[in-house]
């Protein structure tokens, strides 16, 4: 049985929020699972503030990486093309919530650049 890379590229792109979500709770003794929002809002550390950020940035890019994939899937762009650039996104996705939660700035954006771009590289390139 083949290895369907979109599939397995959105199911991880799914996950990817609660990944960054985990790391922002990961640990916290304080953590209140009956008001978690209201907790959120009164974090104290740095790097749970910037955990709930890549949850944000997380689903936000999800919207972008599914509708680009059904796009590439619809228009059936080629199958090399098309798994190429969903490796790219959940690669550079996996590196930007790093790179957000260990405070790396500069690579938070390169990364942020690349998996947007592959998103949007599916789209032009099936838009032929």
């Amino acid at each position: 049985m083949p290895m369907n890379i979109p599939a397995y590229s959105l199911l991880i792109a799914c996950l990817l929020p609660i990944v960054a979500a985990g790391l922002q709770k990961w640990g916290a003794r304080d953590y209140d699972n009956h008001n978690p929002r209201q907790w959120s809002q009164h974090m104290s550390e740095p790097r749970r503030q910037r955990a709930l950020a890549a949850q944000a940035n997380s689903w936000e890019a999800l919207i972008v990486f599914a509708a680009a994939l059904l796009f590439a899937l619809q228009a059936e762009l080629e199958s090399q093309t098309r798994d190429l650039l969903c490796v790219s996104f959940i690669v550079s996705r996996l590196l930007y919530i790093g790179a957000y939660y260990f405070d790396k700035a500069l690579l938070r954006s390169l990364v942020w650049f690349v998996g947007f771009g592959s998103a949007l590289a599916m789209i032009g390139l099936s838009a032929r």
